[in-house]
């Protein structure tokens, strides 16, 4: 039941608000750090659900940790680089914020 974890929700949701955001890039960067943050969201969602249905959740779930630092890193980027407004770059960090407390405690559970 993938779509009853909250952290499957919240990237989910987080990846509706960035999807809009991302096809407002100029077009030349729409398919490239715009196609890079679209497939990392992407990524992260399909490993969290392989996740659920693992035994042995820990390694993939510290892949989904790497993957969210790199999404991070091209989200902040992208606000860098003026392609996303301050307050849209604020919001997107306060979803992937959430989304690593979620990770984290996932992590805590089934890292032992």
């Amino acid at each position: 039941m993938t779509h009853e974890l909250v952290i499957y929700q919240k990237m989910y949701d987080l990846i509706l608000y960035a999807y809009p955001i991302v096809n407002r890039f100029p077009k030349q960067q729409r398919f490239t750090l715009g196609q890079q943050i679209q497939n990392t969201m992407l990524d992260i969602q399909k490993s969290i659900i392989q996740a659920n249905r693992q035994k042995n959740k820990a390694p993939i779930l510290y892949q989904i940790d790497t993957d969210l630092e790199k999404l991070k890193f091209l989200i902040r980027l992208a606000k860098d680089l003026g392609f996303i407004d301050i307050k849209k770059y604020e919001h997107l960090g306060k979803q992937i914020a959430e989304v690593g407390r979620l990770l984290g405690g996932w992590l805590r559970k089934f890292s032992r």
